[in-house]
């Protein structure tokens, strides 16, 4: 079978969408599978193109048996909606050729959360008159009317229909999380349509180790007790809690030796480190985003992994994919997001469930870790048993029971494109 799979994102990017992709394709590979990856020049977030790359027509290299076409787009940071908005429909734009010389196609997957790879394959699966799938990370354009990146509601609700248009059309929708489900079925998604597989770790990279000593005298780091945030600093986020919780902390005599550790980029990061700065935080450190292989390294400096978002009912149904690698690492986690992950958290008993952008709530929980040794060994020691239910390896191989019985479907003429294969997964 061949899989052609559109994405703006994807390695030498290390953010989540981009390791959950190249981590599926990779295993579809060595399932037997010819895969072809149409993407752009890897420049998220920060707008500027990785070294060694070009942002031309057609690019092409080759990835662990993963083939790579990296199409021309507008190269935007991830910042401002109209700029995006116009990088994303550049990549539409520039897709459709790359889609015609990827030769003969048997299923088509696109991935959210902006809408316009998802159009892009349904167009193309028009033309190559092959099914495509749509794999549903995040509710465009829920989001962005969550986080205020957008407020003319006219746009908003044409984008919602454009995204039902979306969801009906597909053969078969892949969302990465169990709310999601319940969230397009009320709006009149066939369930058996919907097929859940969740983020999770590659357990062979992310596992339980000692800490990088070196990496942590490199980083002043050296006997610190280390709360530690690694991903995208973005609108979404709502990090400011955090230096706010820091502040708390710098004021406390038992806790002089708390470090916080922001590691990544996004938009919001030069607001963050301006702001860090003019609280007079002698306790926080920024690292820019680091290579896929040395991540492991700077995780295992972090004592305590705060995950967050701002607090709004969109986010409840979202799962942030750093848990699952906290959870196969053994770093307990304060985890600031309400929903379906608070879920995880509790009935696995790897960390604590802290009320979002609640500074005090953050900083008692943080100091409570820091304070209780057995405590953080009892939490770390659950994550890699738990962890085992979220193996990549075997999320891959759900996911592409999707795609086969939706190959399947449409091979055998059924128009609803759906196959029985698909009706007994989750």
């Amino acid at each position: 079978m061949h899989i052609l799979f559109l994405t703006d994102n994807f390695p030498p990017e290390v953010n989540a969408p981009a390791t959950r992709t190249y981590e599926h394709c990779r295993e579809w590979v060595r399932a037997g599978h010819k895969v072809t990856v149409i993407t752009c020049a890897p420049n998220f977030p920060s707008g500027r193109i990785l070294a060694g790359y070009r942002n031309r027509l057609i690019g092409r290299e080759v990835i662990d048996g993963i083939n790579v076409l990296r199409v021309w787009t507008y190269i935007a940071a991830n910042e401002g909606f109209l700029r995006r908005t116009i990088d994303y429909a550049s990549f539409m734009s520039s897709i459709l050729p790359a889609v015609l010389s990827a030769g003969r196609t048997d299923v088509i997957v696109a991935t959210s959360p902006q809408l316009f790879a998802p159009l892009s394959a349904l167009i193309a699966s028009r033309l190559k008159g092959c099914p495509y799938v749509f794999e549903l990370r995040d509710l465009w354009p829920e989001s962005i009317r969550a986080v205020g990146a957008m407020r003319n509601e006219r746009v908003l609700r044409w984008l919602e229909q454009l995204e039902l248009t979306l969801y009906h059309h597909a053969a078969a929708i892949v969302p990465v999380t169990n709310a999601f489900v319940e969230n397009l079925t009320k709006r009149g998604i066939p369930r058996d349509k919907l097929h859940v597989v969740t983020n999770g770790a590659d357990l062979s990279r992310f596992k339980p180790c000692l800490r990088d000593e070196k990496l942590a005298a490199q980083l002043g780091l050296s006997g610190k007790f280390v709360a530690g945030y690694v991903g995208t600093h973005g609108m979404a986020h709502g990090l400011s809690t955090l230096l706010k919780a820091a502040q708390l902390l710098q004021q406390r005599e038992d806790m002089k030796d708390m470090h916080l550790l922001f590691l990544g980029d996004g938009a919001e990061k030069a607001a963050l480190v301006t702001k860090a700065r003019e609280m007079q935080l002698g306790n926080v450190t920024f690292l820019d985003t680091v290579p896929r292989e040395s991540v492991a390294s700077y995780w295992s400096l972090i004592d305590v992994s705060i995950i967050h978002l701002k607090q709004t009912p969109l986010f409840e149904t979202v799962i942030p994919s750093k848990l699952f690698e906290c959870m196969a690492m053994g770093i307990p986690v304060v985890h600031c997001v309400a929903g379906e992950s608070a879920d995880i958290v509790a009935s696995e008993g790897i960390g604590i469930v802290a009320e979002p952008e609640n500074a005090e709530a953050l900083s008692a929980c943080i100091c409570h870790l820091a304070k209780n040794e057995g405590l953080r060994r009892q939490l770390a020691q659950r994550g890699p048993a738990s962890a085992r239910k979220y193996d990549r390896t075997a999320l891959a191989r759900r996911m592409l029971d999707v795609l086969e019985g939706a190959h399947a479907a449409a091979a055998a003429g059924c128009s609803s494109g759906c196959d029985p294969r698909l009706s007994g997964l989750p």
